[in-house]
């Protein structure tokens, strides 16, 4: 009875040992898949976010503005931050170098809810100390870029890379001088008549301003095809100008004004993004 025993423990060690190496086999995880090259086209879409800050000053163009603005009614020097979502559209091409080393190219589109506002105060002190309060306005509606890249790749599925380039965007500005107190003042040659209130100067514009951006990202291939990255960059577009002309113009003479410059346009880009390559 004990050899019979002994006969059949080794019998199952036998039989066992391969259906439990199969059964490791199948719950082993499988390799990472290797990208062969970098090299294609690809397309993709991307989602995040952008923020900034902006600064405005005032001059005047006219003399009677000039007077204004010594009696206490310059709106100070105006600061503010934005921010906002945005999201878009990118297309490439790259080109591996020496195994390591990637040069391509890449425009992209976004969408952009990039705003923000701010507003300064005093007191235009001939009339009854009059206050005041001059608010102002920057919206990014949309920006694009067409940018130069240059990557490293310290594994075949991982890519480090530093990219600059042209940016342009679409960026709207709005501002107003506004009173509770009414007045109206003039000099034969430019007038202000501050009725009906509280506007009593306002303007807008809206212009596709060129500029210039920079940054980095880090990209990971997770299928042969599809590659997830996430990257930064800073963009900086021409700096606007709005005329802020009085609104309760009589006609008789010309309507004074004054100029809200507003600084260049300097926002931060933190996004993610899929991109299917062709290659």
């Amino acid at each position: 009875m004990r050899k019979a025993a002994i006969g059949f423990v080794a019998l199952v060690s036998i039989i066992g040992t391969p259906v439990l190496a199969a059964d490791m086999a199948v719950k082993a995880p499988p390799p990472p898949v290797l990208v062969d090259s970098w090299t294609g086209f690809y397309v993709g879409a991307n989602v995040g976010g952008g923020w900034g800050r902006q600064s405005v000053y005032n001059t005047p163009n006219d003399p009677l503005v000039v007077s204004l603005f010594e009696f206490g009614g310059a709106p100070p020097p105006a600061s503010f931050t934005s921010s906002g979502i945005l999201g878009g559209v990118q297309v490439g091409y790259n080109r591996q170098v020496n195994g390591r080393w990637l040069i391509g190219f890449e425009t992209d589109f976004d969408g952009s809810g990039i705003k923000g506002s701010g507003s300064t105060s005093g007191t235009y002190a001939p009339y009854f100390m009059a206050p005041f309060i001059a608010p102002v306005q920057e919206r990014v509606d949309w920006f694009g870029t067409v940018r130069a890249r240059l990557g490293f790749l310290p594994t075949n599925n991982f890519l480090l890379y530093g990219t600059a380039g042209f940016a342009y965007g679409r960026v709207t500005h709005n501002g107003s001088w506004n009173t509770n107190t009414p007045f109206a003042v003039g000099d034969g040659f430019h007038d202000i008549n501050c009725f009906p209130v509280p506007v009593c100067f306002a303007g807008s514009s809206s212009h596709v301003e060129p500029g210039w951006t920079a940054g980095g990202g880090l990209e990971y291939a997770l299928w042969q095809k599809w590659t997830l990255r996430a990257e930064y960059l800073f963009v900086s577009l021409r700096q606007g100008t709005i005329t802020e002309m009085v609104l309760g113009h009589t006609g008789t003479e010309s309507p004074s004004s004054f100029n809200a410059i507003f600084n260049r346009t300097k926002f931060n880009v933190a996004r993610v993004g899929l991109n299917y390559e062709f290659h």
